[in-house]
């Protein structure tokens, strides 16, 4: 009998600890957390949790419900009431429509609503995706025309798998038309489930195919993207839709890891070919990766800190900045890939033209100072007919930009000052300003130089 007893405990012990070991969580038994499947923004009234939040700089009084003028007969709609130029109220009416804990709107297609003006109008931008914080899967058209008569307007889902906790219901922002507020009105907001829409083409790199120097290590991107869809009305509507949209893919996992679906991981040396996919259709356009090696770090500067006035660099503190990129349209194609390798921050050009780096709020007094000095890095073979010019501006005694008071100081490189592969260090003498108190921009401007790499800028004594 003791025997049996003894049998039988056991036998309940190791019923108990395979109990316990059934019992222990496996990450990869763990299940995601499931969001409400909601698709109603403003049908009569808000649906449940969605707050809203007037953009910066905007009439905060913009938006208000309208229970008068509505669309089929509804009780209510969605008034935005734009202000005039220069409005004490705000400059323009724009806001956001939120939820905190995010819905799951994987089963929808797009977004669906029915808009009119007071006047024939054109909103400048209208979405959704932005949720005050990340905006991952933002979605919006520009330029959106209304009229005076009720109509039907759509914004496509790209991936519908994308958004299963997506927190940004709708957006807006619009500002007077020639000068004039007017009033548009919103209704019948909801997520649906289209049939309609239809040949949906994607592009990443403006189409094209290119071919981009990188070095492991090295933040890459893609950029230049672009989204369009065939509506019910049978015409093809552009979108403005964020990288996270695509999903990328490798030709060479040894030189290029995709993480995430879009971040771009360079691993290692080699040729890698980037393609693009949006909702299972693939983007026209590609990115060739001709990755180096091991990026190369500009020397340190040996300047003491008391002797310096730096623009950019890691190695002193920097003045306040307007931009490293001025985007001067209509003729500018430099594009940004500013990157940091372990801490190293790094001015990247790249399809280059012309760039400017401009510094008047407030300008820089270097009545102290004798010269300005760059840090350039060539990755690409260089051009024998290769020209850079970079020109340093102050903005004259009433420091302003063009006050007719400007002077300015430059220095052309060809190919004989511009070595590939290593960093050239280039000292421009200030002595040719005329007003060293008020110095606000730089100017790079050049051919045959797709690509280079710009570190410590700084001017010293």
């Amino acid at each position: 009998m003791k025997k049996i007893n003894n049998i039988t405990a056991l036998s309940i012990m190791t019923i108990l600890l395979i109990m316990i070991y059934s019992c222990r969580l496996n990450e990869d038994d763990l299940i995601a957390p499931s969001f409400p499947v909601n698709p109603n923004v403003f049908i009569d009234d808000f649906s449940a949790g969605i707050d809203y939040a007037a953009f910066g700089g905007s009439d905060y009084s913009a938006f208000d419900i309208d229970f008068v003028e509505t669309y089929g007969g509804s009780a209510a709609s969605m008034r935005f009431a734009v202000p005039d130029l220069n409005a004490a109220e705000g400059s323009y009416a724009g806001g956001v429509y939120f939820v905190e804990s995010g819905r799951d709107l994987s089963g929808y297609t797009a977004l669906t609503f029915y808009a009119k003006a007071s006047k024939s109008a054109t909103i400048d931008v209208i979405g959704f995706g932005n949720d005050l914080g990340e905006n991952k899967y933002e979605v919006s058209v520009s330029n959106l025309a209304v009229n005076t008569n009720w109509k039907k307007y759509y914004i496509p889902i790209p991936d519908p798998s994308k958004l299963t906790a997506e927190k940004g219901m709708l957006y807006y922002a619009e500002g007077p038309e020639n000068g004039e507020g007017y009033t548009f009105w919103i209704d019948e907001v909801k997520f649906e489930n289209i049939g309609l829409l239809a040949h949906p083409a994607a592009s990443i790199m403006g189409g094209v195919n290119i071919v981009q120097l990188a070095y492991a290590g090295v933040d890459v991107n893609i950029d230049n993207i672009a989204y369009s869809i065939n509506l019910p009305n049978g015409v093809n509507e552009d979108y403005s839709i964020t990288k996270a949209y695509f999903n990328l893919v490798s030709s060479n996992q040894s030189v290029v890891v995709i993480e995430d679906g879009t971040n771009i991981n360079v691993v290692g040396p080699g040729l890698a070919l980037i393609r693009a996919f949006v909702g299972g259709v693939e983007a026209t356009g590609t990115l060739t990766l001709n990755v180096l090696g091991s990026f190369i770090h500009a020397p340190t500067p040996t300047y003491p800190a008391a002797n310096v006035i730096s623009i950019f660099s890691d190695h002193y503190p920097n003045v306040p900045v307007d931009f490293y990129n001025g985007y001067w349209e209509p003729f500018q194609t430099t594009r940004s890939e500013d990157f940091d390798v372990d801490g190293d921050n790094v001015l990247n050009y790249v399809n280059f033209n012309f760039v400017g780096i401009q510094f008047s709020n407030p300008t820089i007094n270097a009545a102290a100072m004798t010269h300005i000095h760059f840090d350039i890095f060539i990755p690409g073979a260089v051009d024998p007919n290769i020209d850079l010019a970079i020109t340093l501006r102050d903005f004259g005694a009433n420091g302003v930009d063009g006050g007719g008071d400007d002077s300015n100081v430059n220095l052309v490189l060809t190919n004989l000052d511009l070595v590939q592969g290593t960093w050239n260090g280039i000292d421009i003498p200030l002595a040719g300003l005329a007003n060293k108190n008020a110095i606000g921009l730089i100017i790079y401007e050049g051919s045959n130089l797709p690509n280079f790499f710009v570190d410590n800028i700084f001017l010293y004594n």
